[in-house]
């Protein structure tokens, strides 16, 4: 369905107002009724913008919150090119999920429209593109002489992301961040391992950060 510019900016109203719910304490099971009480919207309005009901909202509101895990580590993320810049990175995700605390809006959504179609894309695309850009950064750092060049990036990034998400999950469990910034300081420290004399200190000497 081509929508005009109103169209897509109501629709994605719809979206971030419904995300801004599910990001509060207590959203639990959203209703249809729930989402135009929030967004200001009519059931006519909601079908029209979303024909697939509350699945195809909530699995919209989904991939905008998959987006906001990458954007709120943005632009560390993108320019791990220095110590400085991965410990700047380390800060924003540890902050992250820090105020995020035990109420998870993703994992509360993936709850509700966990078979639908397109659930599992929404998480293995978050999943694929998150491992990439941390892959990239240790590729960089490999070609700058800051890591070894024989480490496997591929396989640390991935390292990467399973700690962060085993962290997150006892952060919420537990309300205590010191799992999840333990894994990342491991995984930096084992980037670091063998490079050369002085490339530590080299790697630090960057613009201060905007």
């Amino acid at each position: 369905m081509a929508l005009t510019a109103k169209g897509r900016a109501t629709r994605q109203r719809i979206i971030e107002g419904a995300s801004a719910h599910m990001r509060s304490d207590a959203p639990g099971t959203v209703t249809l009724d729930d989402i135009r009480a929030i967004t200001g919207t009519s059931k006519g309005q909601l079908f029209h913008y979303f024909p697939g009901g509350k699945e195809e909202i909530l699995l919209a509101v989904a991939r905008y919150e998959a987006e906001r895990v990458i954007s709120d580590q943005r632009p560390h993320i993108d320019s791990l090119s220095s110590w400085s810049a991965w410990s700047r990175w380390r800060h924003s995700v540890v902050a992250r999920y820090q105020a995020q605390g035990a109420h998870c809006p993703l994992g509360n959504l993936m709850d509700q429209v966990g078979s639908t179609p397109g659930a599992a894309e929404v998480a293995a695309s978050l999943l694929t593109n998150w491992q990439q850009l941390i892959r990239q950064g240790i590729a960089t750092m490999q070609a700058e002489g800051l890591v070894v060049a024989d480490l496997d990036a591929d396989q640390v990034a991935a390292a990467f992301i399973a700690g962060i998400q085993g962290g997150v999950q006892m952060l919420r469990s537990t309300g205590d961040s010191t799992h999840l910034e333990a894994v990342i300081d491991v995984l930096i420290d084992h980037l670091k391992a063998g490079v050369p004399e002085g490339a530590e200190s080299r790697g630090d000497v960057v613009p201060a950060p905007v």
